[in-house]
Order: structure tokens, then sequence, then C-alpha cells
């Protein structure tokens, strides 16, 4: 039960982090000297990329930690 409610809440996320890269790159009006020397050089997907494997990281620890507590909580109750 706890492994399909984080289940459920990890794929919420994902879903709006998907929409929220969706909306960023539809409202492309900025056009300050940082942003336009990130795209010209190709860094912004850099930084994509380095977010991306973060909140990969985050997210394969956090399922880590609730296998690790689930166990716990299972031996105490056979105690």
């Amino acid at each position: 039960m706890i492994h399909r409610r984080l289940f459920s809440r990890v794929l919420t996320m994902l879903l709006l982090l998907i929409s929220f890269v969706a909306n960023a790159q539809q409202q492309n009006t900025e056009s300050g000297p940082v942003n336009e020397l990130f795209r010209s050089n190709g860094k912004i997907y850099v930084i994509v990329g380095i977010l991306v494997i973060i909140f990969i990281g985050i997210v394969l620890f956090l399922i880590s930690l609730d296998r690790k507590i689930s166990k716990l909580e299972d031996r105490d109750r056979n105690l």
C-alpha cells in the first residue's frame, strides 16, 4: 500500500514536471543576456540535464528509503 502511494506521488510529480517544462518552452519571451548566452552555447541543455539527474537521484533515494522503512515495520510487527 505504501508503494502504491509513493508510486502515485512520484508519477504525479513527474507529470507536473513535464507540464511545467512544456509550458516553459511555450513562453520563450525572455531575451536577457544570460538566457541568450545559455541558448547560444547549448548550455541550457546541460543545466536541464543536471536538474533531471538530481531529480531522479532524489526519487531513487526516496524509493530506497521507503523500502528500508517497510522492512523495519515488517520486522517490528513480527516481534
